[in-house]
């Protein structure tokens, strides 16, 4: 897996499209006590009508895969915030999970440190007549995504994101396999 330019899994002061409307007052609520735990929050999503589904996807900061213990972990910190704070109108169903192999991409960071695999990009606005593009991710430059297509390198601006992920491609599979094994090993 590629980092970015720092060596640093992600650099908190590049910009970052993790959460957006009340789903942003929560990230902004839950987030110190998280990163205090060890945890970098990939997303808030606030889904749904009458009865909405917080969706909370975290990474632990230490590059360790994220498992069972650390969802209850999270989960139970942020109930105990949400329960004081109340930032959702309604009850609500909460779900922490790992971003999975096939992650969203939400900081800048991480177009720089999963470059070299494929993703699927939506842009706000059409870029060279996409809205959509696909391709190999090839890093950024200032605050551009570079993105190798079938039609040629392309630079998008992060600020225009809509949404990315990784796509499930047997080169991420085997990657991400050979970090767990060598994290394992560390860990040893």
């Amino acid at each position: 897996m590629a980092e970015s330019s720092s060596g640093d899994r992600q650099e908190d002061n590049l910009p970052s499209k993790t959460s957006e409307g009340r789903a942003r007052v929560v990230e902004k609520l839950i987030a110190p006590t998280l990163e205090d735990m060890g945890y970098e929050i990939v997303r808030v999503l606030l889904s749904g009508r009458g009865s909405p589904t917080l969706q909370i996807m975290v990474d632990r900061k230490d590059g360790a895969m994220i498992d069972v213990e650390d969802c209850a972990a999270v989960s139970r910190a942020t109930s105990a915030i949400l329960d004081v704070e109340d930032p959702v109108d309604s009850e609500f169903t909460l779900e922490v999970s790992s971003p999975g192999l096939d992650r969203p991409l939400t900081r800048l960071g991480d177009f720089a440190r999963f470059a070299g695999f494929e993703a699927r990009i939506e842009m706000e606005q059409s870029i060279d007549g996409h809205k959509r593009v696909s391709g190999r991710l090839m890093g950024v430059e200032g605050t551009e995504i570079v993105v190798e297509t079938a039609e040629g390198v392309v630079k998008l601006p992060f600020a225009g994101l809509r949404k990315a992920k990784l796509l499930l491609t047997d080169a991420l599979i085997e990657a991400m396999q050979k970090e767990a094994e060598q994290f394992s090993q560390d860990a040893d």
